[in-house]
């Protein structure tokens, strides 16, 4: 009995071919490593390495990053009141502006009251002035004709009062918090004043003039405001 016919067809899908040598070579040194047990720790260590990019991507899909608002770095709500007494002031604990890392706080007051727009401060400090004022007491309370001030204020609760005639009362006032760092600017003829209403903790300042002061009565105004005095 004849055997019937097979009928054939033609394979029109054909496996790839490597046709570069170099390649060739590659693949085949790739499969004999793979075979070999030295193989474990190269496969291990890819594997976990793929699971922790696939946990990382995950994660960050999961997480939504709330957006910062502005000005929360600044201690402060009312900045009106801050602008009316030349003022900028800064959280002195990390994270800040001032406050790059944890080992605190670093500015320069003369350049942060330029880059804030308050005019009126030392361009230069010709003089330096750096004292503490303790619980209940003051400084200041005059007003100096012959040079522009900036001052760095921090330590216990502080008002800052600035002469401002452009307000109702003459002045404008403002509390710096003990979180905070204060840059402010007294220009050439306005009055200032510096008072510690904290209870136990000292307040700090440094100030810059840029010219030496002179306290002689022709060139500067003392006992401006006479609850002060």
């Amino acid at each position: 009995m004849a055997n019937p016919r097979r009928n054939s067809f033609p394979n029109t899908q054909e496996l790839p071919v490597f046709t570069n040598p170099q390649i060739q070579s590659r693949f085949s040194r790739l499969k004999l490593f793979l075979k070999k047990p030295q193989s474990f720790p190269f496969l291990l260590s890819l594997l976990l390495i793929l699971t922790w990019v696939f946990l990382r991507i995950q994660q960050n899909s999961q997480i939504q990053p709330k957006p910062i608002k502005p000005n929360t770095l600044l201690s402060n709500d009312n900045q009106d009141q801050d602008h009316e007494a030349n003022v900028i002031r800064f959280k002195s604990n990390f994270p800040s502006k001032i406050a790059k890392d944890n080992r605190g706080w670093l500015l320069d007051p003369v350049s942060i009251a330029l880059a804030s727009g308050i005019k009126g401060g030392a361009l230069v400090c010709s003089s330096i002035h750096v004292g503490e004022i303790k619980p209940g007491r003051y400084r200041g309370n005059h007003r100096h004709y012959g040079c522009n001030e900036t001052f760095l204020i921090w330590g216990g609760r502080t008002m800052f009062r600035l002469e401002n005639k452009g307000l109702e009362k003459g002045f404008a006032q403002v509390l710096v918090g003990v979180e905070d760092v204060a840059v402010a600017v007294s220009p050439a003829g306005t009055a200032h004043a510096l008072i510690n209403v904290d209870e136990t903790r000292s307040t700090f300042i440094i100030g810059c003039q840029d010219s030496v002061i002179s306290y002689d009565t022709s060139s500067s105004d003392f006992g401006v405001w006479d609850d002060l005095s």
